[in-house]
């Protein structure tokens, strides 16, 4: 039964990174006539309507502290994320965002290390994100030069930083026993609420003509339904099985799938560098994850209390 249940785990981890690896097609796309922040409103309005259609029992939360959770997960993995990672591209290249995001595992790693102190800091964990973050690194500038920009480096980093937040306060949320679905559609519910200031800042417009554009509106149910509706269930769903380290470790395949995407719909070519770089990323991911021997390392640490509650 558990082996079953971590099985379940990796796959809706995996499904969700392919998801997300290739929103950053659809969203470049959108660009076009779309500010970022209409887009990331509109993708996660959409969301919590599905959600509620899909799931329309009511939450009651049971004490005032887990609403304070709820909220602080909406702030950091809603709000402050994507508006952190979409203002970082506006002051430095797409690749150092890439690779400064990607850091968001080592960030989860230390947290849950510090903070919860059930998720111990293993010497696997921490030779595949080395191994992984060069890739990653490969991959992002093998057709630009390295260009270091203070302040947009710093609000990527600040971004993975707040994901690594959120993945925390997911697990808590998970530990709460409600229902995935409405966990997530609270989470979305507070993320848009905190959002409402960024909208008048940065000139927010509705003008829904755009979205009869059919390039348009298939972009963004994609991003509303499947990305963010969807894919923060499973999201969700994996880190209850597995742990927000575990998990996160997920997010090293990111780049490796946004380069076969943009080959195959954007027609960007593919170097040598960046198929090293795809193995080298999904030979990080493996060893972090403990598919790959290395001798003398055990496996990523999972506490009692995380294996009691998978057999439950």
């Amino acid at each position: 039964m558990e082996q079953e249940s971590l099985w379940r785990g990796h796959f809706c981890a995996i499904f969700t990174m392919l998801v997300w690896g290739t929103t950053y097609i659809s969203t470049k796309i959108l660009l076009a006539d779309f500010q970022p922040v209409e887009i990331l409103f509109f993708r996660f309005f959409m969301g919590l309507l599905v959600l509620f259609i899909v799931y329309p029992r009511r939450l009651h939360v049971k004490d005032k502290r887990q609403e304070l959770f709820f909220a602080l997960a909406g702030l950091c993995g809603i709000c402050f994320y994507y508006l952190l990672e979409n203002i970082a591209l506006t002051y430095t290249m797409a690749s150092n965002v890439g690779v400064l995001v990607s850091v968001t595992p080592f960030f989860t790693a230390l947290l849950a290390h510090f903070i919860t102190r059930e998720d111990r800091l293993r010497l696997r964990f921490l030779l595949g994100f080395l191994v992984a973050m060069g890739g990653i690194l490969l991959i992002s500038f093998n057709s630009v030069q390295l260009e270091i920009n203070p302040l947009g480096d710093f609000l990527a980093l600040a971004a993975a930083f707040v994901w690594a937040c959120y993945s925390l306060l997911t697990r808590e949320l998970a530990g709460y026993g409600y229902n995935t679905i409405q966990t997530t559609r609270r989470v979305f519910s507070y993320g848009l609420l905190f959002m409402l200031p960024f909208l008048f800042l940065f000139d927010f417009q509705l003008d829904l003509e755009r979205f009869a554009s059919p390039v348009n509106l298939f972009n963004i149910l994609f991003l509303g339904l499947g990305a963010s509706a969807l894919c923060f269930v499973t999201w969700g769903y994996a880190v209850r099985l597995l742990g927000a380290v575990q998990t996160s470790a997920y997010i090293y395949a990111v780049p490796v799938i946004t380069v076969v995407t943009s080959a195959v719909v954007l027609g960007e070519n593919i170097t040598g560098l960046a198929v090293a770089g795809t193995l080298l990323t999904l030979a990080g991911l493996l060893l972090s994850e403990g598919r790959l021997p290395v001798r003398g390392c055990k496996t990523v640490y999972k506490s009692q209390k995380h294996r009691q509650s998978l057999r439950g």
